[in-house]
């Protein structure tokens, strides 16, 4: 079985073809998806979906894209992770990338964030992008804190935060980036990477994998990721589909799937 630790499904782009989506996803070996909550505002709709397929989790956050507009409480996120197909708090995390939110208040997001991983012992799903000295610093000061799990999720940067986030006890998702031509000097550090470390993720609808590269991402193809890594990794892809899925129910230990879903 594969997991797609990391998709969309409340998105607008799958909204008139869940259910073929959901079974495309079950053809190709997929047999749990996490579908992520970047609005608070939105998580009822995240929920809706969790609760409506028995092998689709969720999770409950604001994306730092949207820290300045949706306030991320510590408290409102700890009462929201009661419901049981909430696995994990986020995403969160920095991105000054885009910058579409203050740094200072994503830091603070971010921080709020934390405190509900924290507090709930469920893992944190973050998202960086152009902030890896800043991320990996607020992730060993809490860590340092307190007791905290979690995942560096699409990762796409470079060997320092992948150590900083090692070194944190943290787990690292790779999405469809690593199949890209240009995407060679990330080829070179994930092939350094812990196996018991590595998760999968579509990132759906973004960032389909070659050979899809150009259209609607899904979770059906978390497949081809998967096989190019297992390819850098030199090692079968059953072996491979079968080591990223322990590391994904040790990390996301609140998802429990069904007898056919679960690793032999």
């Amino acid at each position: 079985m594969l997991v797609d630790s990391h998709c969309h499904l409340d998105f607008a782009d799958f909204a008139d073809e869940l259910d073929a989506v959901i079974a495309r996803a079950a053809d190709a070996g997929v047999g749990v998806m996490v579908t992520i909550c970047t609005h608070l505002s939105r998580f009822e709709q995240v929920r809706a979906v969790a609760e409506r397929f028995a092998n689709v989790w969720c999770s409950v956050g604001v994306h730092p894209h949207e820290a300045a507009s949706e306030t991320a409480d510590a408290e409102r996120l700890i009462a929201l992770a009661r419901h049981p197909k909430v696995v994990g708090i986020g995403e969160t995390g920095l991105d000054f990338y885009y910058e579409h939110s203050p740094r200072a208040r994503q830091e603070q997001s971010f921080r709020a964030h934390i405190k509900a991983a924290q507090a709930t012992g469920l893992p944190l799903i973050v998202h960086t992008r152009d902030a890896d000295a800043e991320t990996a610093a607020i992730l060993g000061e809490a860590v340092a804190a307190a007791p905290l799990r979690g995942v560096i999720h699409c990762f796409s940067t470079g060997r320092q935060l992948a150590e900083a986030a090692l070194a944190a006890g943290f787990y690292i998702s790779l999405s469809g980036i690593v199949t890209f031509n240009k995407a060679e000097a990330l080829r070179a550090t994930v092939r350094d990477l812990p196996l018991d470390r590595l998760l999968v993720e579509t990132d759906a609808p973004y960032l389909a994998p070659v050979p899809k590269r150009g259209k609607r991402n899904e979770p059906a193809f978390v497949a081809h990721t998967a096989a190019e890594v297992a390819r850098l990794k030199q090692m079968p892809m059953a072996e491979f589909a079968q080591a990223t899925t322990a590391n994904f129910l040790r990390l996301f230990d609140k998802v429990k799937p069904a007898k056919s879903e679960a690793v032999a």
